[in-house]
């Protein structure tokens, strides 16, 4: 139970540094993507401004086109301010960028592509991205590798290509060591989560623990006075005969001794480790059944019973027998409004799956949830008088758990159905 607890606590943990840490990634990856695209599109457009099919892009440029191509200007000299430091890093910027360029006229003639003396590209292709951007009628955006801008120039349209290369390496490389750092730490964070799920659930399991060990010597300490109490009792009746105020002592004792037990047995379902073996669960369970077709009988029930044969497991035979026991009794303790108990056993798959159905009413899905817990009573199915505490379903829960398998309740047709689900034994 507390392994279980621990195990969702660090789910829980990840789960919320996952989120922070893909949160963190988008937003970091996605703002430095929008600024460098940002950038990078501001430098295409003055590229495509100072364009003209006639000369050299300078005109407009001012001093930062003669610095492009090695001049230097007075004012550049002395302290930078930051606006200066700026138009420095532009300057920059686009003397490393690669340019390339294709003029086309309004009748859709090529009057010149540029390839900025690089082979990357070839003059074909860039026409051919060219021709495909201006029947896309888009003004900017991205062509491969190539960060494209339209421009109408009066008499004919540029297209603009400035290469993307650099800034999608760049954001790549970004990405791959956010994601490897970021892996490890989260790698990192696993252990710290385990080690405060072990903190928090430490005083729980505490707490539970010695509430176990309470109960454990609770009941042997009780088994000795509800002992020489009943073995009184049976001497008094013996000398007084029927005695009314005697009869109630005696009533009351056996009830406890009874709660005694049931308590010790649930104290030591839990704390025992299992010794399984193979079993013929087949044979277990009719074996079981026997004794409870009179106990139906005398309510004026019928227990019928439909059992495959053959159907083996690995598990512990008297726990079972305990757990078939307990679904029977409560399910002839319960039933109302009907005459039949049906008890099915059948495999499924790589399962074997044991069904105790009787007629009763619905149950609150708040209540199903509830009445596998310790001393669960709901008051519209069990009274005071039945012999009945609370325990026996939490016990059977107990057991299938320390068999490694799962006991359902579903309400179906006017019945209320215990479903027990177990895997089934595989010879190798």
């Amino acid at each position: 139970m507390f392994r279980k607890s621990r195990r969702k606590i660090v789910a829980a943990i990840m789960s919320v540094l996952a989120l922070l840490f893909l949160g963190t990634l988008v937003i970091i990856y996605g703002s430095s993507y929008f600024e460098l695209r940002t950038a990078n599109q501001k430098i295409l457009e003055r590229y495509a401004a100072t364009y003209s099919l006639k000369e050299h892009p300078k005109e407009g440029f001012g001093f930062e086109y003669d610095m492009v191509h090695g001049n230097t200007f007075p004012d550049m000299e002395g302290p930078m301010d930051k606006d200066k430091r700026r138009r420095v890093n532009d300057i920059h910027t686009f003397k490393l960028s690669t340019f390339y360029s294709v003029a086309v006229s309004d009748e859709g003639e090529i009057l010149a592509a540029d390839i900025a003396d690089e082979t990357f590209y070839e003059k074909d292709k860039l026409v051919e991205y060219a021709m495909e951007i201006l029947e896309d009628e888009k003004e900017k955006g991205i062509k491969g590798n190539l960060i494209y801008l339209v421009s109408d120039k009066g008499g004919y349209t540029l297209v603009a290509f400035m290469d993307n290369t650099i800034m999608r390496g760049s954001m790549m490389t970004l990405f791959r060591y956010t994601l490897i750092f970021g892996s490890v730490t989260i790698a990192a964070l696993f252990f710290v989560a385990i080690y405060l799920a072990k903190r928090i659930v430490k005083p729980l399991e505490e707490s539970y623990r010695k509430q176990k060990q309470f109960i454990s010597d609770a009941g042997h300490e009780l088994k000795t006075p509800v002992s020489v109490i009943s073995a009184n009792a049976e001497l008094l009746s013996r000398e007084l005969g029927d005695n009314q105020w005697l009869a109630n002592i005696q009533y009351e004792n056996e009830r406890m001794g009874k709660l005694v037990i049931q308590l010790l047995e649930l104290t030591r379902t839990e704390t025992i480790a299992l010794q399984t073996e193979h079993l013929d669960f087949s044979r277990l369970v009719d074996g079981e059944t026997l004794p409870f077709e009179s106990v139906a009988f005398e309510k004026g029930l019928v227990l019928k019973c439909d059992i495959e044969s053959d159907l083996f497991i690995e598990g512990n035979a008297n726990q079972l027998k305990q757990l078939v026991s307990i679904l029977l009794d409560n399910a002839i303790c319960h039933s109302t409004d009907g005459k039949e108990i049906f008890l099915t056993l059948r495999a499924s798959h790589k399962h074997v799956i044991l069904s105790v159905a009787n007629a009763g009413k619905p149950i609150p899905a708040e209540q199903i949830e509830q009445m596998f817990g310790r001393f669960y009573r709901a008051d519209t199915v069990r009274n005071g008088d039945d012999r009945h505490y609370g325990l026996g379903l939490s016990i059977a829960k107990t057991i299938v758990t320390a068999h490694k398998g799962r006991i359902e309740v579903g309400c179906h047709d006017g019945l209320v159905e215990f479903k027990v689900i177990l895997a089934k034994y595989h010879q190798m």
